[in-house]
């Protein structure tokens, strides 16, 4: 960023609405949800891994790494007609967004044309389409672009100063790289990060501000996942997050990023019903909705539904 580029969120200031009494939080983050967003509304998205297993990253949080013994198997990329399948089967579910993750470091520019057939395949379907494929080169963005993707997915993860101890395989810099090559080809950005890692909550500070002073916005969907824990990965027995917390995060993305479609991603499985609902409350206006994220499970669909009968929550229109 620029030196002479103003900061609109300091990491400080961030500190100090996580500091604030839970009420007075809530109560911030509501207000500033109900002038950007309709308060009973959810976007419900649908992910898929088109391409699991054998990536040569050593994220401490990831079962489809070589690095670790989780039991995954690493696969192909899906066939054309099973993607659109699949993605025919969230639409008939209710989801708007249908998202493709495959477990690759960097594609190569054979892959990014594979996949590129697969985004047409579900925009042929009618609804948005999102990919996360790890690093782009140049040219990869744009090629996705003309496919019709809408989204592209590269989550920070985490702070600056708290990435080396999750990752070392790559550096901050490359992400945002890959973030700049995706403004840059005119497609809309999907970042975010995972709290529950170890992280202090400085340092969950320092996560929102860095998404909230993305040049040059912040993104428009904004995915906060808590750590689910996998057995065999370096961070299994990492001690659970306090559920406060977790709503604490979802409304400080919220106060910062007003416009951005806040998901409630990864690790609603571990979440009890009340708590979803106070994330709800806290911004939080779109979740993953299937049986699974990539390679571990989520809440299914009759739970989903349900749940959103209950708020009496309705679900965003395609």
């Amino acid at each position: 960023m620029p030196a002479a580029q103003a900061l609109r969120w300091d990491p400080a200031a961030v500190q100090a609405l996580l500091d604030l009494p839970f009420p007075e939080l809530l109560f911030q983050a509501q207000t500033i949800h109900r002038q950007y967003h309709d308060p009973a509304e959810i976007e419900l998205a649908t992910l898929l891994s088109v391409k699991t297993g054998g990536c040569p990253e050593d994220c401490g949080y990831c079962p489809q790494s070589v690095h670790y013994d989780t039991g995954v198997t690493a696969g192909k990329l899906m066939a054309v007609a099973e993607v659109r399948a699949a993605a025919e089967r969230a639409r008939e579910a209710g989801a708007t967004r249908f998202c493709m993750g495959a477990a690759w470091r960097a594609p190569k520019d054979r892959d990014v044309e594979a996949v590129a057939e697969l985004v047409r395949a579900v925009k042929e379907v009618g609804l948005e389409a999102c990919a996360t494929l790890g690093m782009l080169e140049e040219g990869h963005a744009r090629t996705l672009r003309d496919a019709g993707l809408d989204y592209y997915n590269h989550n920070l993860d985490s702070s600056p100063d708290f990435y080396g101890n999750i990752i070392s395989t790559r550096d901050y810099q490359d992400r945002l790289a890959t973030l700049e090559r995706v403004r840059n080809a005119g497609l809309s950005v999907c970042c975010g990060g995972i709290v529950g890692m170890g992280e202090s909550r400085r340092q969950r500070a320092e996560l929102i501000a860095q998404l909230a002073n993305l040049m040059p916005d912040y993104p428009e969907s904004v995915p906060i996942n808590n750590l689910v824990k996998v057995e065999g990965t370096p961070l299994a027995d990492q001690p659970d997050l306090d559920p406060l917390e977790f709503v604490r995060t979802i409304a400080a993305a919220r106060v910062t990023m007003p416009r951005a479609r806040v998901r409630l991603s990864a690790g609603r499985q571990q979440m009890d019903d009340a708590v979803q609902a106070l994330c709800f409350v806290a911004g939080a206006s779109s979740i993953f909705y299937g049986e699974k994220l990539l390679t571990t499970g989520n809440p299914d669909v009759a739970r989903d539904r349900e749940l959103l009968r209950r708020l009496g929550l309705k679900s965003r229109a395609g």
